[in-house]
């Protein structure tokens, strides 16, 4: 069997990867990205540094919104990555409504 073809086997057997994109491929011409609008699919199809990243910048937001002038860490790294995994599993939502859903369940 010739090695392209054994190597194009080993990727589809049991294999879920697939090509990240860059954010900035969500970002208008002015290199700005619309946090509101979003998708969680965009989200999870990045690197997963650049995912981080994303979150870190919600968690910021929310936490202006709500006037808090304080963080905790390892809370805001759980919530982060409760907030991609929610995303995984619903990408057809728009992150900040991810967010939404994991703040009620939350209280």
């Amino acid at each position: 069997m010739p090695r392209s073809t054994r190597c194009e086997k080993c990727w589809s057997v049991g294999s879920q990867a697939r090509a990240q994109t860059d954010p900035t491929a969500y970002a208008d011409a002015n290199g700005y990205i619309d946090v509101q609008a979003l998708k969680c699919a965009a989200l999870v199809g990045t690197w997963q540094g650049d995912a981080d990243r994303l979150t870190t910048w919600y968690s910021g937001w929310y936490n202006g919104l709500a006037q808090k002038h304080f963080a905790h860490i390892s809370r805001a790294k759980s919530g982060e990555h409760q907030v991609i995994v929610y995303c995984k599993a619903h990408p057809e939502m728009k992150v900040i409504q991810a967010i939404d859903v994991l703040l009620k369940n939350e209280k």
